[in-house]
Order: structure tokens, then sequence, then C-alpha cells
């Protein structure tokens, strides 16, 4: 049984807060997507990118609930829109699936996603505890487990997250145990579709789930995984659409997401961006700001816009390979004034 029955061979999807490498992957795979933003949140260089992959990229104000249940519906009458699902977070997923729910579009109902908000409300762990984030791809009420990926952070007092490494180094034991967890996590909320990108703490006692969302990991985790398992998660998303069930390999190398720890000011002048790019380990790279940007301080969601992507044999091989990317991009920063 396919999470939702085509009404054609070619299915018209609409996505809210759609990557554009999201939306590259389910065109390329014959799918007709509509992408939808609000304009307040896609970044201006990726704007032309999800627009360009789309059949139409469409605007609306997140915070007009009315507005936006409005655009949701209106889409899919004029196109004839098979499925909707947000691939975001925040206040707008709950507008959307109502609204998707009621015109029979959305593979989970509501609930599921209240329940999954109301666990993420009771969850708490200290700063300090050692974290995952688990991808997992539920098709037909089957959750599958994809990978596990381990955060890298400052370390103490403030434990900012700097970059992520994938696979988690963890035995067989504890990746049964954690990944047991979420599977119970996403069966008590009832989800029967989707992505899901769940971060557990490592307490001594045992994991604790801190967050469930259900959409794919952020910061480029989707290509992490291909990376070091040769598993196309995003593609698997479509196909599983299809009613199709992953098959995900064992990983053959690390992948690691390592963000460009910049200190806050406004950006003067830069170089080592092109080295970075070429270098062979590196898989991908980006360095959205121009001369006069303002630079986010380390820790803050905005300052990993900037981050590199290398490949390796080991934990320690990628971590010393991000750290050179970071040391080759030079950059004259003028410090925030308070």
């Amino acid at each position: 049984m396919c999470a939702h029955s085509p009404k054609s061979s070619q299915l018209k999807l609409l996505l809210v807060m759609p990557s554009h490498q999201l939306v590259r992957r389910g065109a390329e795979l014959g799918f007709r997507i509509w992408s939808l933003w609000d304009p307040s949140q896609l970044e201006a260089d990726f704007a032309p990118r999800v627009e360009e992959v789309s059949e139409e990229l469409l605007l609306t104000d997140f915070t007009d609930e009315t507005g936006l249940r409005e655009a949701i519906a209106r889409t899919a009458r004029r196109h004839g829109i098979d499925a909707v699902l947000h691939c975001g977070h925040g206040s707008s997923v709950l507008p959307v699936v109502r609204e998707a729910w009621q015109l029979g579009l959305s593979p989970n109902p509501p609930a599921v996603y209240e329940r999954l908000q109301a666990c993420e409300e009771d969850d708490w762990a200290p700063a300090e505890a050692p974290r995952v984030s688990v991808e997992t791809l539920t098709v037909d009420g089957t959750h599958h487990v994809v990978g596990m990926t381990a955060q890298r952070t400052t370390g103490p007092p403030h434990f900012l997250v700097t970059g992520y490494l994938h696979p988690a180094p963890l035995t067989d034991d504890e990746r049964k145990i954690i990944g047991a967890a979420v599977e119970e996590r996403l069966t008590a909320c009832g989800y029967r579709f989707g992505p899901a990108h769940t971060q557990v703490a490592l307490l001594p006692h045992g994991p604790r789930i801190v967050s469930c969302r259900a959409h794919l990991g952020a910061d480029r985790i989707p290509l992490l995984v291909e990376i070091a398992r040769g598993f196309d998660l995003e593609a698997a998303v479509f196909t599983g659409l299809r009613g199709s069930r992953p098959v995900v390999p064992n990983a053959s190398q690390y992948a690691e997401v390592g963000f460009f720890l910049l200190p806050e000011g406004r950006l003067e002048t830069y170089t080592g961006t092109e080295d970075i790019a070429v270098t062979p380990w590196v898989r991908g790279a980006r360095f959205p700001y121009t001369v006069g940007d303002r630079i986010p301080p380390v820790g803050a969601p905005a300052a990993r816009r900037a981050y590199v992507v290398v490949e390796g044999d080991t934990p320690e091989l990628t971590r010393e390979r991000v750290a050179k990317a970071r040391q080759d991009l030079v950059a004259d920063i003028r410090p925030a004034t308070r």
C-alpha cells in the first residue's frame, strides 16, 4: 500500500519548506513539485535554486494561518496535488497538516504531529550529555533506521554544536538500544509515513529522546549519509511515497560536516574558498557571505549556513580535514560593537 494512492503515474506534490536539494531529487525521479515558503524564512541565495527545480515557487506569510491554509487549498485544487508534505519544523507544521488532512492529502493525521510536539515539550537532557541524531524513514507504518549521526561541539562550558559526524561511533548494542527507543516513540505517536529526525542524549542510565521531528535532518545530514553509506535518503522519501521500503547499506567510510567557526562581526575580506572547493576529500562547501555581511556568532543557527563537508576512513581523519578547511579559510572580520 502506497502512502498516498496516485491519481496518475506522475505524482504531483506540494512541499512546504523544502531544500532545493530535495526538490531536485524529486524532480529527477519524475515527480512534479510545487514548493511553498515564507519569504522571510527562505535564504536569498536558495530562493532561485528552489524555484529553478520546482514547477512553481509559492510565497506566503506563515504567521497568517488563514492565508497559509488558503494557499495550500488553492494550490491543491488548481494543480491536482496528490500529497502535501511539510519538510521543516516550527509553527507552520500544524496548520499545513490540518489543511492537508482535511483535503485528504496528508499521509499522517494532525494528531501525530500534536503528539510529537507534546513529547518534545516534556523532553530535556543536560547540555554536556553527548548527542546523536537518528535518521529514520517510515513507510506504511514500519520504521526503518537509516543511520545515526554524532554531534561535534565546542565542549565545556557551552557545548555549542560545531558539526556532525556520520556514522556515529557507537557499539552495536548502543545502536540497537537507541534505535528501539526511537521506533517506540514514532509508533506511540502513530507516525505512518515520512522521514524523521530524532535527537537523542546519551545519559549514564540510557538514551533519552530530546526531540523527534517529522522531517529530514538539516545541516547536510542527508549528504553525510550518502557519502558514508551510498544511500540517497532524499530519493528514498519519494520512492517511499510509492510504497518502496528502503534498503540501507552499512557505512563504508565516515563523513563529517563542520561549520566555519568565525568570530561575530562584519566581513571585510576573505580568501581560501576556491582552494577548499578543489581539495580532493571535500565533498561539499558553502560560504554564503560577501564583503560587508554580518557574521553571526558561533552557536547561532545562522552560523551553520557556512560549512565544509569531508570524507575519511576514520573519525579522527575527518576531524583533521575539517580543521584544515577551517584553517584554509582566512577571513578579516571587524568585531561586532555592542
